[in-house]
């Protein structure tokens, strides 16, 4: 199994470190524009192979495609990441042009890769990826919703003071602070709902922490978060290297699935070998619905400022 990660900047290097330790690659290109930055990080996770006991073989190189070529898997982290203050949808204009031209290059070398897009805005980027290359839509997938469920369960867990084994939790919808759309009601702490445990306000108030994680974070840090990101990544292209048929909320394009069409957003998806094994229908109340489709609006109209 080899796996490629486009950008070695923290989301990137975070992503190439979780691969690594996890050990189900056999090798790992970190490919980055900037002369010598990726050969550095990669000569630096490699000095701790022998220290975190993992033999995958982690490869830095400069912009050179070439050395991409038959990745299984290729993750998309490159462009540049949000500042203090900085909507998602701001990222639009340079990063486009960026994931455009990164994932032609990809699939240039490796025609049956898997594609996982983290770059922001993420279902846009997503989307344009759709729209600009001939891999089939079980190929290409949008990272947000795993990040974001992770971060759900860390406010459930929070909020109920119980330890995060015990959470589990799905954030579907846009990966934007008004876009997500956190299934409180499906939420629970060892099978048991978690509105068993915690009011209706504490309860509302762990959905919009959840909502505003990423924006939290780029204030705290002044810029975007990485080790929750890696993580996230480094979960599905296990899913995927295994053939685990776990199930994930990722940024998928919609044919009429939870009433949608023509865009990427998160839903639940069972991911194996082939990617996208299956789009899984949930049932969503009045209201989560209704969420859903005024998120889907915020995602169509930052996929109008494409320029396709």
């Amino acid at each position: 199994m080899k796996v490629t990660v486009v950008g070695a900047g923290a989301v990137g290097a975070s992503c190439a470190e979780y691969i690594a330790i996890k050990n189900f690659a056999s090798e790992v290109v970190l490919l980055d524009i900037k002369e010598g930055f990726a050969e550095g990080k990669a000569m630096d996770l490699m000095q701790t192979a022998s220290l975190n006991g993992f033999d995958t073989k982690i490869t830095g190189v400069t912009n050179d495609y070439s050395k991409t070529a038959d990745s299984d898997v290729c993750v998309i982290t490159s462009g540049i990441p949000r500042k203090p203050g900085m909507t998602r949808e701001e990222l639009i204009g340079i990063n486009a042009g960026i994931v455009k031209t990164v994932s032609s290059s990809l699939i240039e070398n490796s025609p049956n890769t898997i594609i996982i897009v983290v770059s922001n805005p993420m279902d846009t980027m997503t989307y344009l990826v759709h729209k600009t290359t001939s891999l089939p839509k079980n190929r290409i997938i949008g990272m947000g919703g795993a990040l974001d469920s992770a971060r759900f369960k860390y406010r459930l867990a929070e909020a109920l003071e119980a330890p995060i084994s015990d959470i589990d939790g799905m954030v579907i919808g846009g990966h934007s602070d008004t876009g997500m759309v956190p299934l409180t009601a499906h939420a629970t702490r060892n099978s048991i709902k978690v509105s068993e445990f915690i009011s209706e306000a504490r309860l509302e108030q762990v959905k919009e922490d959840t909502k505003v994680g990423g924006a939290t974070l780029t204030k705290l840090l002044g810029t975007s978060a990485w080790y929750a990101p890696g993580a996230a990544v480094s979960s599905m292209v296990q899913a995927i290297a295994c053939d685990q048929k776990k199930m994930f909320p990722c940024s998928v394009l919609l044919d009429g699935e939870f009433g949608l069409k023509d865009l990427c957003i998160g839903v639940p998806v069972i991911l194996g070998r082939n990617g996208i094994e299956k789009i899984v229908s949930i049932k969503l109340s009045d209201a989560e619905q209704k969420h859903m489709e005024q998120s889907a609006e915020g995602v169509k109209k930052t996929n109008a400022l494409l320029e396709i």
